[in-house]
């Protein structure tokens, strides 16, 4: 089994690199990464695939591709503070805190949140900050961030959230109702106007406010 999801994972790296990831750093990570330990255990063989799988809360693990593609856009750098607007399984969290400095990330789902902040301790990865609580309002008290990535779709993006980007700093969001076409907006700050690049096609679930206390 292990032998085989192995496999697998070259498989998917190599098909990443073709798709345009070429950020060697981010390969690297999604190869050491095992993303089966993410999902249910009954969808572990299929943990490879590039595609999106269900997780608890009605959630999903996004699609490897968006998971390395939004990382890419990002631009990380080691020194870099990172803002995550929803942790889930915790695996683009695990991605994002293997290329930074420190990583902040909230959760409205405390099952997920719960249960990501199991796997960062078995993974040995202390450079996670996590928070229960409502995404669209970010993390006023360890603003600003050198970067934000919102991993679900928002109608309008949360005037919070372009408040806590730092000058000189690049947010990564999908943005588009449900139903319709959405699409990956990168977002430059300059001062105080905000420069808006559209990306990619996608397909995510909705940023939603309140918390969730049980599946």
């Amino acid at each position: 089994m292990k032998q085989n999801l192995s496999d697998k994972k070259a498989l998917l790296i190599e098909e990443l690199h073709r798709e345009g990831i070429h950020d060697e750093n981010i390969l690297k990570v999604l190869l050491d990464i095992p993303r089966e330990d993410f999902i249910p255990k009954a969808l572990r063989s299929q943990a490879y695939k590039n595609a999106a799988l269900p997780i608890s809360s009605g959630q999903t693990i996004s699609q490897p591709y968006i998971v390395a593609y939004m990382t890419q856009a990002l631009e990380i750098t080691k020194q870099h503070k990172i803002l995550e607007v929803g942790t889930g399984s915790g695996y683009q969290a695990v991605v994002l805190a293997k290329l930074c400095r420190r990583l902040f990330t909230i959760e409205r789902h405390l099952p997920l949140l719960n249960a990501a902040e199991k796997i960062f301790k078995k993974m040995g990865i202390f450079n996670i900050t996590t928070l229960f609580g409502n995404g669209m309002k970010g993390w006023p008290e360890q603003a600003p961030f050198d970067r934000i990535m919102v991993t679900a779709a928002t109608e309008e993006i949360p005037e919070k959230l372009l408040e806590q980007l730092k000058d000189g700093g690049i947010m990564v969001i999908p943005v588009g109702a449900q139903g319709e076409t959405q699409h990956i907006l990168r977002i430059r700050r300059q001062g105080n106007d905000y420069h808006k690049e559209i990306l990619l096609p996608v397909k995510f679930v909705p940023l939603l406010s309140g918390i969730v206390h049980e599946s």
